[in-house]
């Protein structure tokens, strides 16, 4: 069992347009609705790939009940943790050629009581889990050590976490000693205040969050692919894809490709790649069911090769 946890859900609605024209009236070629968040999306990736999954989430509003109708049919178990305030509505404008515009709504604001709620009801439901996976943002009025605090009420629980979030609540997270991050490059830039722009440095900057509690990084690199490092050292994989759809949930497809592949190691990696690049060729925040999957598009380099130039933002 994989229990994913993602304080600050959404619904997500994706719109297809043949350019975004800033102040311009614009024909959409698609639209979707799709249940949204990192956990979510992992929940979703690893439930169409037929692994047993539990997404934890604040739910409230309209579109609470929404996002609920919408996690129905997808063969997740869901626990939704009441609150007051509306889970928040997001926007993506996709354009053909797989650039994502975000408009991302804050969330609701949680009280102190509602907080601790979500707390609970994520330890009672990663008793039994293999995997713990804490992603997303973080709502209003959460702390920003929130996924730390989560990591300690687990105590001596057997489950391994990993945390897949940016900024203030990442770095708060290494604290806590989780078993795996998967920062993006830019979250890793962040996380450390380093430039990255070739495969060393996100190796050297991996490298450095594992030294300040990270156990192992998945970094995903976008078109450029991912890089993994544990205890072992640092692997380089890529896949390639035919035609880029959508972004959108991609590196949450990676990281439940990875927990779905044993959560460590190249053969994890391998699975790992073949789902992001397989969410990436597929409309809106669709997850890939194994039909999407393409294990031959995927090659994990013989040696690292640290002058390798990173050619697009993740």
């Amino acid at each position: 069992m994989i229990v994913t946890l993602t304080p600050n859900p959404s619904v997500d609605r994706t719109i297809e347009v043949d350019a975004l024209h800033r102040g311009a009236v614009l024909r959409a070629r698609a639209s979707r609705v799709d249940p949204g968040g990192k956990g979510v999306n992992v929940s979703r990736a690893l439930a169409a790939n037929g692994r047993k999954t539990r997404a934890v989430l604040p739910g409230g509003g309209w579109e609470g009940e929404q996002l609920a109708a919408l996690l129905a049919p997808a063969d997740v178990l869901v626990v939704v943790v009441p609150v007051a305030g509306s889970v928040r509505a997001n926007v993506s404008v996709v354009e053909p050629d797989g650039t994502v515009t975000k408009l991302n709504e804050p969330g609701p604001q949680l009280t102190p009581e509602e907080v601790e709620a979500v707390t609970a009801a994520t330890v009672a439901a990663a008793a039994d889990a293999e995997w713990l996976a804490c992603t997303g943002s973080l709502p209003p009025g959460a702390p920003i050590d929130f996924y730390a605090r989560v990591v300690e009420r687990l105590g001596s629980a057997q489950v391994k976490v990993a945390v897949d979030s940016s900024g203030a609540p990442l770095v708060a997270a290494l604290d806590a000693g989780p078993d795996l991050i998967k920062p993006n490059r830019e979250e890793l830039a962040e996380a450390t205040g380093r430039p990255i722009f070739t495969v060393g440095d996100v190796v050297a900057a991996a490298e450095e969050l594992r030294g300040r509690g990270a156990g192992t990084v998945l970094a995903s690199l976008g078109a450029d692919g991912a890089v993994l490092v544990d205890a072992s050292g640092a692997t380089y994989g890529s896949a390639t894809i035919d035609r880029a759809r959508s972004a959108v949930g991609a590196g949450d497809a990676m990281l439940a490709g990875f927990l779905a592949g044993g959560g460590s190691g190249p053969d994890a990696l391998r699975e790992a790649l073949a789902w992001g690049a397989a969410a990436a060729s597929l409309p809106g925040s669709r997850m890939p069911t194994p039909a999407d999957l393409n294990p031959a598009a995927v090659v994990l380099a013989d040696r690292i090769d640290p002058d390798r130039p990173l050619t697009e933002r993740s």
